[in-house]
């Protein structure tokens, strides 16, 4: 939750100079949009679990049948919380989608606007929606049509959103590489699952279907089509940036075609064993005629291992090959976002003069003028926080701290408790947290970069 706040401050405070929030990075605005989620959230959930703890501790009775407790305000209260969870697993990549879509293509991306009300709208619909997830509990008629109106109608700005990059698609000069690949199959694979989604939304077939195959199904595609596949997107889109090299392209294709493959081999199987009436978590005599299709569905899983063995070798070759893949202008994509007018990896400085924001392509709208490596007269000095170690610290007391309280081995509870408050003191009382990089050394490390800029002969529009 603290960290929700850190972000949503540095957004909504320390933006570039011209940087309004309409000239916001779509990702950005994702970020943003998630953060509201985490700080509105999760205190949901630190209520719902000081109230479990009472319940284990102290002998109260809020989730139990004993004594006038309610388990149904525990299930209501963790998907109230868990809901907006789910969108802010996805809400970070459909802002990565976004960038890659505009990368590319060699083009703006489609109804920005649009694309940022649509972000606003997923972050305030979220929150009204958490019922779905148990529509045959009895909340009664009246309260299941609410919530699956309302979840039908979250589907809409996603809807938009995919509309959006397939218009930026449309008529771009595409790029097919394994970012963009991981791109266009997490419009396929999420579309069904939103489809999926919006069926179950109906709370008439999710009495039919809920507990069923059908529900796991549509779960792995909305998570693994959506979240698993944007992380893999911008992992292979930030990866030079973040380590200087250029991930190996052969096998970051042949990873896509496996994870693809296998997915809908190992997943389409489940929407047939959920409508035949296989369920999920029972224990139960598997029926012979699910047999063949879950056979199917292990040779699918066996394909997505196929995918992830790619994976670990295309990392493993692109260490091995690093020098001959090296990044030497910052701007390997030719991309349109100011990170990538910084060398490859960034100076721990990030910007050695903060930029000046005049459109929402800024860094793309400097290389059209032939701005984009220009040089200041004069470098200046630039203030830095220093690191600390307290936060790794205070998690390790944290760590030690629950797992005690778990088994109920009270003096490391102690321990972990008090090592967590004494750090934090320590840390407060702690002046010593900043510094600054001497313009003398600012400049040493931009000449390097700038050198490596000019034997590329980069300063154009890619």
């Amino acid at each position: 939750m603290l960290t929700g706040v850190n972000f949503f401050a540095t957004i909504l405070k320390m933006r570039a100079p011209g940087m309004s929030m309409m000239k916001m990075p779509v990702f950005t605005w994702a970020a943003f949009c998630t953060n509201i989620l985490i700080i509105v959230s999760f205190p949901i959930l630190t209520v719902t679990v000081a109230l479990l703890t009472l319940d284990r501790y102290l002998g109260t009775h809020f989730f139990t049948n004993d004594m006038g407790g309610n388990m149904m305000m525990y299930i209501n209260l963790i998907w109230a919380w868990g809901h907006p969870e789910v969108y802010i697993l996805v809400l970070p990549v459909f802002g990565v989608f976004s960038e890659v879509t505009a990368t590319f293509s060699r083009k703006r991306l489609f109804g920005y606007t649009s694309l940022v009300w649509a972000t606003i709208a997923i972050t305030v619909l979220s929150f009204i929606v958490w019922l779905h997830h148990f529509f045959t509990m009895g909340s009664g008629a009246n309260v299941n049509a609410f919530f699956g109106i309302a979840t039908m109608i979250i589907s809409i700005p996603t809807g938009v959103k995919i509309f959006n990059w397939l218009f930026t698609m449309y008529q771009g000069r595409i790029q097919i590489n394994s970012a963009m690949l991981w791109t266009i199959g997490f419009i396929v694979t999420f579309s069904i699952g939103g489809m999926t989604g919006v069926l179950l939304a109906v709370p008439g077939a999710n009495f039919v279907l809920h507990n069923s195959l059908f529900l796991i199904a549509h779960f792995h595609n909305v998570i693994i089509g959506g979240v698993v596949f944007g992380c893999f997107a911008g992992l292979t889109y930030w990866w030079p940036k973040s380590f200087g090299f250029m991930l190996n392209e052969k096998w970051g294709i042949r990873a896509f075609w496996f994870w693809i493959i296998g997915f809908f081999v190992a997943f389409m199987p489940l929407y047939v064993l959920g409508f035949m009436g296989m369920t999920r978590r029972l224990s139960q005599d598997i029926n012979p005629e699910f047999h063949t299709m879950l056979m199917v569905a292990a040779g699918g899983a066996a394909l997505i291992a196929c995918g992830i063995l790619c994976q670990v070798i295309q990392v493993f070759v692109s260490i091995r090959d690093r020098e001959q893949n090296r990044d030497l202008t910052g701007d390997p994509w030719g991309a349109r976002t100011l990170e990538w007018s910084t060398s490859s990896p960034p100076p721990f400085y990030n910007f050695a003069v903060v930029p000046n924001v005049v459109d929402r392509d800024e860094f793309w709208d400097m290389k059209e003028k032939g701005e984009a490596y220009k040089r200041p007269a004069k470098y200046e000095e630039i203030h830095m926080p220093k690191n600390t170690g307290a936060g790794v610290i205070i998690a390790g007391f944290s760590l030690i701290f629950g797992f005690a309280m778990v088994w109920y081995i009270w003096w490391l509870a102690i321990i972990g408790f008090v090592g967590m408050i004494v750090t934090w003191i320590v840390k407060s009382f702690d002046e010593d947290v900043d510094y600054y990089v001497p313009a003398a050394e600012v400049e040493r490390i931009e000449n390097l970069h700038h050198e490596q800029i000019s034997k590329a002969g980069v300063n154009h529009v890619n």
